[in-house]
């Protein structure tokens, strides 16, 4: 039976309704955030909001407090939804190394064995905005990071510009995310400062009406004061992210490069000035998803990576050694035999010379038969018929050396 991506998945990730909502491997942190975020909320809207209504506007205009402060804790909520149950912009990792990287060489043993090994270059350059980009090989998905893409260890894959792992929302931060992420930290960044305001507000409201003391009131509403507490210590966090978000954000910047790189005092190629960085995460436009969680995943017939390059090298380079030696050696027949041609031809034209003649073409002669055994040592390491063809080569040429002394002696008696 086919099976689908989402079953088949090699990340850490936990998908939920088939493939639908995809979470990172720490999922169990989002109903803690969702705890922290609705806890305060309840506590204020019972001891806070509906008593401040009826001391504020005694009118049905009271409920305000209350409904502002719900329904702005309903956006913060589904603004966490999206930020941990989509794809944050996860790269598909390959099931083959890319073939046209491969690199092929040939390391050499101690005993002399040649042994072929595949590499893949760790890094190559790749052009961003007309400057050149160094990106990174993963080898766990097989790919070439694309720019700003880092490997989150937790989620165990390569995701599109990956800011950091948040495990309050148990999910990457990436591309497709980060937009929603901001908005979640900055609108619970607001929902404290308003919990925050509307309880000092009520503070204030019973020490005007009973006409005591911050003490007095105090003792009145502990849960007041608790929910300041609380808001006071949570603005610290989530006013913080906002904030380093804030300057990440007008400066083009991740999280991941900002803490990487920031000694190394790189050029931001990214950074195209403040406005403009705002529009681009604010304004743009979400990329689509690069994954079909809920497609069937189509079988694949298995691809072998083809060594033929290198495991042939020693045995190609070998036989051409052979060609080459067997061609020296066709060649040098070949001078024989028109050394003989050369003499032969000069013994009928030239007549009484023809001796004096003859003997340097013996020399020459001999000199190229003291060749003949180099060229066969050379030749050693050739197949067995390459040999044999050269020792019946030398038999017809001596034969032929012999001929022509008899012929040029018998012409001196004459």
């Amino acid at each position: 039976m086919a099976r689908r991506v989402f079953e088949a998945w090699k990340g850490s990730n936990k998908f939920l309704f088939g493939g639908r909502l995809i979470f990172g491997p720490d999922a169990w942190s989002i109903p803690f955030t969702f705890l922290l975020i609705i806890t305060p909320v309840c506590f204020f809207s019972v001891f806070v909001a509906t008593h401040l209504r009826r001391e504020l506007l005694p009118n049905n205009a009271g409920h305000v407090f209350l409904v502002a402060g719900v329904l702005f804790t309903v956006f913060v909520l589904i603004l966490l939804f999206l930020t941990s149950a989509r794809d944050p912009g996860i790269v598909p990792r390959n099931l083959h190394p890319p073939e046209e990287e491969l690199c092929y060489d040939t390391t050499v043993s101690s005993d002399g064995r040649q042994t072929p090994t595949v590499q893949i270059p760790r890094t190559k350059e790749v052009m961003v905005y007309g400057v050149s980009v160094r990106v990174k090989y993963c080898d766990t998905c097989m790919l070439y990071r694309p720019p700003r893409c880092s490997h989150c260890s937790i989620c165990n894959n390569c995701v599109e510009r990956f800011d950091h792992h948040c495990p309050w929302v148990g999910q990457c931060i990436g591309v497709r995310n980060y937009r929603y992420f901001f908005m979640f930290v900055s609108s619970a960044t607001i929902l404290c400062i308003y919990i925050f305001s509307m309880s000092a507000l009520y503070i204030k409201v019973l020490m005007d009406n009973h006409q005591g003391t911050v003490w007095r009131a105090m003792r009145e509403s502990p849960w007041a004061v608790m929910l300041m507490i609380y808001c006071f210590i949570s603005l610290w966090f989530v006013g913080g992210l906002t904030g380093f978000h804030l300057y990440l954000i007008s400066t083009n910047q991740t999280t991941y490069e900002n803490f990487r790189y920031r000694s190394d005092n790189r050029i931001n190629v990214y950074n195209r000035g403040c406005s403009d960085n705002f529009l681009e995460t604010f304004c743009s436009k979400v990329k689509p998803s690069r994954n079909d969680f809920r497609a069937f995943i189509k079988e694949e017939s298995p691809r072998n990576i083809t060594l033929a390059t290198t495991w042939e090298r020693p045995e190609e380079a070998e036989e051409e050694n052979r060609e080459e030696r067997r061609q020296k050696v066709e060649d040098d027949l070949d001078i024989d035999e028109d050394v003989l041609k050369l003499q032969h031809r000069s013994n009928v034209e030239e007549g009484s010379d023809t001796a004096h003649h003859k003997i340097d073409i013996d020399q020459m002669r001999v000199g190229s038969n003291e060749r003949a055994p180099t060229i066969r040592s050379e030749a050693r390491h050739g197949n067995w018929e390459t040999r044999r063809n050269v020792q019946e080569d030398d038999v017809i040429a001596g034969s032929s050396v012999r001929e022509s002394r008899s012929y040029a002696a018998a012409e001196e008696g004459r």
